[in-house]
């Protein structure tokens, strides 16, 4: 083994609603998929069609991945399954893009080791992400915090537009024209994610680390990282030790407490009360 898992957590935004993120680990593997909300009804069978892709993601890319294939061509793989699968289970064709299932992406994969390190090639879409620590020093591999800022912002901006509390869902009809127009931008430009298009593979954003013995990462969704980028409860480098410390199930009753006690998003603003929150922790070996 060389990517020892030490805990995870996947907290469903709302407990009477279906958890939307979704995590896989292998020996050598890990990855976080985060479904977008969706902007209206249902194609497919089942809750949600966001759980849906991201739970379907997860699946077939831990098995390609298990197979052999790299990174890349698993992820190609897996886009080919769903962009199948979809076309088999959907009630009606697609009139807009916002209809689409679609999640954001953070994976990591070794790709080779010696005594002293081991390369992990990490591959993402959209807002997941990575932090590594090793030798006392931090790195944050994707651009959730950047993300993050921008979406309390819209939120912000949307909130004081239509009269009312920032944190009152995305199914408003006063709000939903605005992020369905934002959703219409996707798998265009650089605005690719994990979807039903096997074209995404090749708009996948990646990067490299050779990694030592003993390094850890934390791999998240947006939803957990929230304690750093919409509510400043930890900066990066305390949030990895205190994920080391007390564990990812205090870390998110955390993340629980301050939300509650904002309910309206009138100090953070947001566009629900709680977002669905994934973490898994590991380390090197």
């Amino acid at each position: 083994m060389s990517l020892i898992l030490l805990d995870q957590l996947s907290l469903p935004g709302d407990a009477a609603k279906p958890n939307e993120d979704a995590f896989a680990h292998l020996d050598h593997a890990a990855l976080v998929l985060d479904g977008a909300t969706p902007l209206g009804p249902s194609l497919l069978p089942g809750a949600s069609d966001a759980a849906w892709i991201a739970q379907f993601g997860a699946r077939r890319l831990a098995a390609h991945l298990k197979d052999g294939d790299v990174p890349q061509e698993a992820l190609k793989h897996a886009l080919a399954d769903a962009e199948k699968s979809f076309a088999g289970l959907t009630r009606e064709p697609i009139r807009e893009k916002w209809q689409t299932p679609c999640a954001s992406l953070m994976l990591a994969v070794e790709q080779g080791k010696d005594s002293q390190k081991s390369e992990i090639e990490f591959l993402w879409f959209g807002d997941c992400a990575a932090i590594v620590e090793q030798d006392g020093k931090i790195e944050t591999v994707g651009e959730t915090l950047e993300k993050r800022q921008a979406e309390a912002a819209r939120a912000r901006m949307v909130a004081q537009m239509a009269n009312m509390s920032a944190a009152s869902g995305i199914n408003r009809p006063q709000i939903e024209p605005l992020l369905r127009a934002a959703r219409n931008r996707i798998n265009s430009g650089r605005n690719w994610l994990f979807s039903p298009d096997v074209r995404a593979a090749g708009h996948v954003s990646r990067h490299h680390l050779s990694l030592q013995k003993d390094a850890l990462l934390l791999i998240a969704s947006d939803g957990f990282l929230a304690l750093v980028s919409d509510y400043g409860a930890y900066s990066i480098q305390a949030l990895m030790a205190a994920a080391v410390a007390k564990g990812l199930a205090a870390l998110g009753a955390e993340l629980r407490a301050i939300e509650d006690q904002d309910p309206l998003g009138e100090k953070f603003p947001r566009f629900k009360k709680s977002d669905d929150a994934t973490a898994v922790l590991l380390r090197v070996a």
